[in-house]
């Protein structure tokens, strides 16, 4: 990448890590903004980088936080049905009263462990998100921590070019390599 063009996308870069906050105001805005920014530049390097990570990382967080809240539910779903083994099926006027609180400790551990585990998403998305606005905007190249790749940079034509190719020629290319 050239200094020039990393120079003219600078300000792009940073506002396309900072849309991600738009979800706080429009549904999915996470994920729809930083594409379309992502995608009105996506021939230059510098942009395609940072988009490619910013919504990588969109989609991550997004992963993590949909099955903390899974295995919250199921958790909430398991202590319920087994604090109310021995009542019968219906809302009574003493039916949510637990006996023993040592009975409903794992259940509040269980919760506060999910809990401090989401606000630490939060807060990691808050600085992760911030930081790659910072570094963007002085041009440098910034990586999220905690990513999947799932829209990898690679393409199949540059990196492996036994796709376009048939069996025999793929056959006589390993020949080749072992003489």
């Amino acid at each position: 990448m050239t200094t020039e063009t990393i120079h003219n996308n600078k300000t792009l870069a940073a506002v396309l890590h900072l849309s991600v906050f738009t979800k706080y105001f429009i549904p999915l805005g996470n994920f729809i903004f930083p594409m379309l920014l992502w995608l009105a530049r996506k021939q230059d390097p510098f942009v395609d980088h940072h988009g490619r990570n910013a919504l990588n990382f969109q989609i991550s967080m997004f992963l993590y936080t949909i099955f903390l809240v899974a295995v919250g539910a199921a958790t909430f779903v398991y202590f319920g049905l087994r604090f109310t083994a021995n009542e019968p099926l219906f809302f009574a006027q003493d039916s949510f009263v637990i006996e023993n609180f040592t009975d409903a400790l794992p259940f509040f551990i269980t919760v506060g462990i999910l809990g401090i585990l989401l606000l630490g998403l939060f807060v990691l998305e808050l600085f992760a998100v911030i930081n790659a606005s910072i570094k963007a905007n002085e041009g440098q190249l910034y990586n999220y921590p905690l990513t999947i790749n799932f829209l990898s940079s690679e393409k199949p034509d540059d990196t492996n070019h036994q796709f376009n190719q048939s069996r025999n020629e793929q056959f006589n290319d390993t020949q080749k390599q072992t003489l």
